[in-house]
């Protein structure tokens, strides 16, 4: 059963899912060992969990190589297509300094 904080928001999608079909981690495992090891932000909260569902709006914050990417993801993937179709499922913002 589904607990409330998860009703009504729409359809959404694993994290680690998410970052592997919009092509922004190499792979699925990387994608769950930086969610795991608490290197995510979801909406500003830092997550520890690959399971944590991304729905579209939503903010990622995430490191990448020797910088910190954010992006607002706009529609959820259902493959992990090639690379202009897993561009359009995000916005990449720019982090001010």
């Amino acid at each position: 059963m589904a607990d409330a904080a998860t009703v009504g928001h729409g359809p959404s999608l694993r994290i680690d899912k998410f970052l592997w079909f919009a092509r922004l981690s190499k792979s699925r495992s990387n994608a769950q060992a930086l969610a795991e090891d608490g290197h995510i932000r979801l909406n500003g909260r830092r997550i520890d969990r690959a399971h944590a569902p991304v729905r579209a709006g939503d903010l990622i914050t995430f490191p990448h190589f020797d910088k910190v990417r954010v992006v607002r993801v706009m529609a959820l993937p259902a493959r992990r297509g090639p690379a202009p179709e897993a561009q359009a499922c995000y916005e990449e913002l720019t982090v001010g300094s």
